[in-house]
């Protein structure tokens, strides 16, 4: 009796201490710190992760916050999987509906001073500067609209990847012959370009920031602050010093599972010429799989120094109580899973990221396995801005989640799309993946199988089940605006 009491105290405890961020008052609106990586898989970090993959600073992160162990993009429209994953976050808008909002950026220039701003105006930065925060930008951006007409500060606005030397990083290594590519050397460029690692240059921009937002905060009218910072790590050129290389010896590197020389089904998204595919020989081999795993792996533990030096600012400035730290990635990415190097299919490694928060309320170690959207990210931080309605915003706010510190959840089904070459649906267990070009149906039961080895479409037992989740996904179609016509390539899905 006491410990059910107790139990519910705590539960109110928390979710008074949650609500207390969420007012529009300048006084208790924390501050929010947005760290985003580009194409960092969700098994690298957290419970499914390769316990190889060293991240101290979001390992202790994670420990002090809550982890949503099953988060998701919902794909793209386009090969750069990031443009549509930064539109929908920046947009609030799920993905066919972020497509239009990507026209609209295009044509920003036709439209009237009015209607210019009306349209900036509904877009993440500008709505919270609205509500009264000070906002900062750098890093990657890979958004259609300049980051200079949405934030207050801007300082190294970063393109979508840091440009190489080619062919020198593509179609290696080949076993037995002289590697074409040394992601220590300068001479490439890539994150080396201007002489200084590009994820070192985020990281000094983010301190220098802190430390003038811890002077800032001693002020009577000192505002809170929003700060988005965007690695292009782990994204290729997979670069980094070499004392972080030589944390991984590629005798101790483990191929993915499922390893494939080639993937079976080729479309759109899945061709070897694609570019990210065609970093690696094709067909695979395992000596290239493992090369291109230990620079990836690498990479990810460099960029994670980098998150511990601004995590340690901000606590060294005395900010760390009265701020939110949202970390997460743009989508996975496949290295070798599958057969498959790039992010643009319908896989967890490629559709799932970490996504941890940590901040006042929130109870250390939580972990929560309902599905999310990693765009959920903006509509959480305008409710703790003190902006309840979200008007226009088509994602949830996981405050609610955090709250119950359970993984209930209204959302039952996750969907995943790109261009008109492939679907998915992802619901209590199991997954649909479909190429309507190619009129093929693949099923796994991740729940069983997370690594989605065992393809069970073809079974007659799952028959019903293929027609369930058929069905399930053509409604996710309708709610998404996604007009592709999948009934007339699967007939036979269809029920009567």
């Amino acid at each position: 009796m006491h410990g059910n009491l107790f139990h519910a105290l705590g539960a109110i405890c928390l979710a008074l201490a949650l609500a207390a961020g969420t007012t529009a008052n300048a006084d208790s609106q924390p501050n929010i710190l947005f760290i985003f990586a580009d194409d960092q898989a969700y098994d690298t970090l957290g419970p499914h992760d390769d316990p190889m993959v060293q991240t101290p600073a979001l390992d202790r992160l994670t420990s002090q916050g809550a982890q949503f162990t099953h988060c998701f993009n919902m794909g793209s429209w386009t090969g750069a999987v990031c443009v549509a994953s930064r539109t929908m976050l920046v947009a609030g808008k799920s993905l066919w509906n972020a497509h239009a909002v990507n026209r609209d950026m295009r044509n920003l220039k036709n439209l009237d001073d009015e209607a210019r701003q009306r349209f900036l105006d509904s877009l993440w930065p500008r709505r919270m500067q609205t509500l009264g925060y000070d906002t900062y930008f750098t890093g990657k951006w890979h958004v259609g609209v300049r980051p200079q007409d949405l934030f207050n500060q801007v300082v190294n606005v970063r393109p979508g990847m840091p440009r190489d030397k080619r062919p020198a990083g593509y179609n290696r290594p080949i076993k037995g012959q002289p590697d074409t590519w040394d992601p220590v050397d300068p001479k490439f460029g890539g994150f080396w370009q201007g002489g200084k690692h590009w994820s070192e240059v985020l990281a000094d921009d983010a301190v220098n920031f802190l430390k003038d937002a811890g002077k800032k905060a001693q002020e009577p009218d000192a505002k809170p602050f929003f700060m988005y910072l965007a690695f292009n790590a782990p994204h290729d050129p997979r670069q980094s010093p070499q004392s972080f290389l030589d944390r991984y010896p590629l005798k101790e590197i483990k191929l993915p599972r499922p390893f494939l020389p080639q993937y079976p089904h080729v479309t759109s998204g899945l061709h070897p010429q694609l570019r990210d595919e065609a970093l690696a020989v094709y067909p695979r081999t395992k000596f290239a799989v493992k090369t291109h795993r230990k620079e990836y792996y690498a990479i990810i533990s460099h960029l994670d120094q980098q998150v511990d030096r601004i995590l340690k600012e901000l606590e060294a400035q005395g900010l760390r109580e009265n701020t939110w730290i949202f970390y997460t990635a743009d989508h996975g990415l496949a290295v070798g899973h599958h057969g498959l190097l790039g992010k643009q299919n319908m896989y967890d490694h490629s559709l799932r990221v970490p996504f941890l928060v940590a901040g006042p309320g929130v109870k250390a170690g939580l972990q929560l396995e309902n599905p999310i959207y990693l765009q959920d990210l903006m509509a959480t931080s305008l409710e703790l801005a003190g902006d309840r309605q979200r008007e226009g915003v088509e994602f949830e706010s996981l405050l609610p989640h955090l709250s119950r510190q359970t993984s209930t959840s209204d959302r039952e089904a996750v969907y995943g799309a790109y261009q008109n070459t492939q679907r998915a649906i992802r619901k209590e267990g199991w997954k649909l993946i479909l190429y309507p070009e190619l009129k093929v149906k693949r099923l796994y039961h991740y729940a069983a199988d997370p690594q989605e080895k065992r393809d069970l479409a073809a079974q007659p037992k799952h028959q019903d089940r293929l027609k369930d989740l058929f069905a399930d996904l053509v409604g996710l179609q309708k709610e998404y605006h996604d007009t592709l016509d999948l009934k007339a390539a699967y007939p036979e899905l269809v029920r009567n």
